[in-house]
C-alpha cells in the first residue's frame, strides 16, 4: 500500500458518488426542485477529484485537505441516500411531509458547504478554470443554506380539503393527481408498492408518524385512484378485465398472512407480544383456554386485542392494486343492518363510550384514542359517535391530567367537527374554553390539533365571536411563533378565520401579532410567508390594525412582495399598501422613494383581478399626490 493510498480511496469514493448522483434519473415529485439542484450542483463537483486524482499532490498538503475531503465523502454519501429515497419514495408522503423533506435537503446542503469550507482550493494546484468552478459551487452553496423552499400553497390547501371536508370537491383530487404526477393507474400501482415499502421497510409506520396519518395516507391514493378511473372509463374497463386474468391467483405478500390460518387478513390486531393475527383467529386461541402468543410463545402479558389499522389500510392497497376483492369483516353485514345501511359499528362505539363512562384513566385513553381514528376513517362513524353521546365525554376529557388523554380527546373532537351538525353539539357541549386551555397548556399535537378544531368550528360565524372571547387568540399567537411547522399553519388558519370578525382583529392586533407576522414574512425560508400577508391584509381593513402594521415599517417588504411575489401574495400586499396609504402622504412618499409606482403598473396589467383594483387604486393616490406638489 502507497502512502498516499489512503488520499485516493477517498478520492475514488468520491468520484464514485458523483457518478451515482449524476446517474439518478429525473425526478417527479413536490421535492422536484431541491432534488435537482442538488443534483446539478454535486454534478459540478467532478472536475476537482479528477484533478485532484492526476495531479498527485495530495500528499503533501497534510491531514486538514484528506479531513475536508472525508467529510465531503460522507456529506455526499448522505446526499445520495437522499436522493434515493426521494425518487424512489411515497409522493403522498413526501406531499404530506414537504417541510420535513425540505430541513432534510437543507442538512445536506449544510454539510456539503462545510466540508468545503475545510478543503484550501485556492491552494491546489489544479486549473484556474477549476478551481473558479468551485469557489462558484462553493457560494452557491452558502446562498442555498437557510433559503429553503416555499410550499406550494395550492397544494397545501388541497391537502387539507381533501383530509378535512367530508365530501371534497372532484377538482381538487384532479389538482392533486397533477401536481403528484399520479395521472395513470401505473403511476397508482407504483406508488402503493412504494407505501408498502415504506411501511414494511421500518417495521410498522415511521418513527414520528401515527396510525391516523397513515389511515390519511391510504385515503388519499384511493380517492385519485378513483380520480384516474373516472377520467380514464376504458381504462377502468381494461383493467378490470386484466385484473380477472392476471390476478386470478396472486401471491400474496407473507406480511399479509395471518400466521395462524395463513390466509389475507380481514381484520387484523395485534396482541401484547406485538405480533398480529386475523381477529377471528387468534379469539378462538384465547377463547381455547391459551396464554401464549402463537408464533412466539411468549406468555401474553393481557388479552386485549389492538385493530392494526395501518396494516389493513396495506392490505386493502394491495388489493386494489392488484384486482383482488377487499375483504369483508364477518360481522359487516350485521353491522350495516342493525345501523340502517350505514357504514358505521355501532356495538363497538357502544364499548367505547362504556369504557369512557367508567373505565378507569388507562381504558379512557384507550377509548379516546379508539373513538379519534373512528372519527377520522368516515362520514357514517362521525354521525353514528355523536348519536351515542360520546361528545359530551369527550368534552370532560379535555381537562384530564393525562397529556395523552388530552390530545386523543381533542383530536377525536376535530375529527368529530367535520361534520356539520356536530359543529353546534361540541360547542353547546362546552367544549371551546377547554378547547383552548388544551391551546394552551397540551402536548405539542395536541396544541396543534386544538388550534385545528377552533379553525373548524370557527366555520359556523357565531362561534366566531365565542371562540375570541374564550381567549384564544393570544396562544395561537404562541403557537404561531413558537409552533412547528404544521402547527404554524394551523395557528395561522385559526387566526386568519377568526379575524374576519371585526371584534377578533382588535383582539389580535393587540394581543401583538403584527411583529411576529412581520418577521414570518421577511422569513423567505420559514414557508410562512402566504399565511401572514393574508392575514396582515384581513388586519389592514381595520384602523388599529393598519396603524400596529404601520409601526412596523412594512412598506420595503410590502414593495419587494408586489414585484417579485406569486399572483396571491402580490395581491395582498397591494391590498395592504392601499389601506395604509388611504389618506397618509408618508406612505405614499415612502412607496415612491422605494419605486413601488412601476411594480404596481406592471401588478395593474398582469395581477389578479383584485391585485388590478388595490394596484390601480394605489396610483391614483400617487398620482393625486404628484399633482398636488408640482401645483
Amino acid at each position: 500500500m502507497t502512502d498516499n493510498s489512503k488520499e485516493e480511496g477517498i478520492l475514488s469514493q468520491l468520484s464514485e458518488s458523483v457518478r451515482a448522483i449524476s446517474a439518478l434519473p429525473e425526478c417527479n415529485t413536490v421535492a422536484r426542485k431541491m432534488y435537482c439542484n442538488l443534483v446539478r450542483r454535486v454534478k459540478l463537483l467532478s472536475p476537482l477529484f479528477e484533478e485532484l486524482k492526476d495531479g498527485g499532490e495530495l500528499q503533501e498538503l497534510g491531514n486538514h485537505v484528506v479531513q475536508g475531503l472525508d467529510s465531503l465523502r460522507i456529506a455526499l454519501d448522505s446526499a445520495l441516500h437522499l436522493l434515493k429515497s426521494v425518487h424512489e419514495g411515497s409522493k403522498i408522503f413526501q406531499a404530506l411531509q414537504i417541510d420535513k423533506i425540505a430541513s432534510k435537503f437543507e442538512h445536506v446542503t449544510e454539510q456539503i458547504e462545510a466540508a468545503l469550507s475545510q478543503i484550501p482550493y485556492n491552494k491546489l494546484e489544479i486549473p484556474d478554470e477549476v478551481r473558479e468552478q468551485i469557489e462558484l459551487l462553493h457560494a452557491q452553496f452558502k446562498r442555498a443554506i437557510g433559503r429553503m423552499e416555499s410550499p406550494d400553497l395550492q397544494l397545501v390547501m388541497d391537502l387539507a380539503a381533501a383530509q378535512m371536508e367530508d365530501d371534497p370537491d372532484p377538482i381538487v383530487f384532479k389538482r392533486l393527481s397533477e401536481k403528484l404526477h399520479l395521472r395513470t393507474i401505473n403511476d397508482i400501482k407504483k406508488e402503493s408498492l412504494s407505501i408498502h415499502e415504506m411501511v414494511i421497510s421500518c417495521g410498522g409506520v415511521p418513527e414520528g408518524i401515527s396510525e391516523e396519518y397513515f389511515e390519511n395516507m391510504s385515503f388519499l391514493l384511493r380517492k385519485l385512484k378513483d380520480c384516474v378511473m373516472m377520467d380514464n372509463p376504458d381504462l377502468h374497463a381494461a383493467e378490470t378485465e386484466k385484473g380477472l386474468i392476471k390476478h386470478r391467483s396472486p401471491i400474496i405478500p407473507d406480511d399479509f398472512r395471518c400466521p395462524i390460518s395463513l390466509e389475507l387478513m380481514k381484520d387484523p390486531v395485534i396482541v401484547s407480544t406485538g405480533q398480529t393475527y386475523e381477529r377471528t383467529c387468534i379469539q378462538k386461541w384465547l377463547d381455547a383456554g391459551h396464554k401464549t402468543c402463537p408464533k412466539t410463545q411468549q406468555t401474553l402479558l393481557h388479552t386485549a386485542l389492538t385493530p392494526n389499522y395501518v396494516l389493513k389500510s396495506l392490505i386493502a392497497l394491495w388489493c386494489e392494486s392488484n384486482g383482488v376483492e377487499l375483504p369483508k369483516k364477518q360481522t359487516s353485514c350485521k353491522n350495516k343492518k342493525s345501523s340502517g345501511g350505514s357504514d358505521c359499528d355501532r356495538a363497538a362505539i357502544s364499548v367505547l363510550l362504556q369504557k369512557l363512562l367508567n373505565g378507569n384513566p388507562e381504558q379512557q385513553r384507550a377509548a379516546a384514542g379508539e373513538l379519534r381514528l373512528l372519527a377520522k376513517r368516515n362520514a357514517d362513524n362521525r354521525v353514528c359517535i355523536a348519536e351515542a353521546g360520546a361528545i359530551p365525554l369527550l368534552v370532560e376529557l379535555l381537562s384530564s391530567p393525562d397529556l395523552r388523554t388530552q390530545e386523543h380527546a381533542v383530536t377525536a373532537l376535530l375529527n368529530l367537527s367535520i361534520n356539520e351538525a356536530n359543529k353546534g353539539i361540541i360547542v353547546n357541549a362546552g367544549a371551546i374554553p377547554d378547547i383552548v386551555d388544551v391551546l394552551k397548556n397540551g402536548s405539542t399535537e395536541a396544541r396543534e390539533n386544538a388550534a385545528a378544531t377552533l379553525f373548524s368550528l370557527s366555520v359556523v360565524d357565531e362561534n366566531k365571536v365565542a371562540i375570541g372571547a374564550a381567549g384564544a387568540i393570544p396562544p395561537l399567537i404562541d403557537l404561531l411563533c413558537q409552533g412547528s411547522p404544521r402547527g404554524k399553519k394551523d395557528a395561522a388558519t385559526a387566526i386568519f378565520n377568526l379575524s374576519i370578525y371585526q371584534g377578533n382583529k382588535v383582539r389580535a392586533v393587540r394581543a401583538g401579532i403584527v411583529p411576529p407576522l412581520m418577521k414570518l414574512l421577511k422569513d423567505h425560508g420559514g414557508g410562512m410567508v402566504d399565511e401572514a400577508l393574508a392575514i396582515l391584509a384581513i388586519l389592514a381593513s381595520h384602523q388599529e390594525g393598519r396603524t400596529a402594521i404601520g409601526q412596523a415599517e412594512p412598506i420595503p417588504v410590502l414593495v419587494e412582495v408586489i414585484r417579485t411575489g406569486s399572483p396571491r401574495n402580490r395581491e395582498n400586499a397591494a391590498a395592504i399598501l392601499w389601506s395604509l396609504c388611504t389618506g397618509s402622504s408618508q406612505y405614499l412618499k415612502i412607496s415612491r422613494e422605494l419605486g413601488a409606482e412601476e411594480a404596481l403598473k406592471e401588478l395593474s396589467e398582469n395581477g389578479t383581478d383584485r391585485a388590478k383594483r388595490k394596484a390601480g387604486s394605489v396610483l391614483e393616490l400617487l398620482l393625486r399626490v404628484e399633482e398636488v406638489n408640482i401645483s
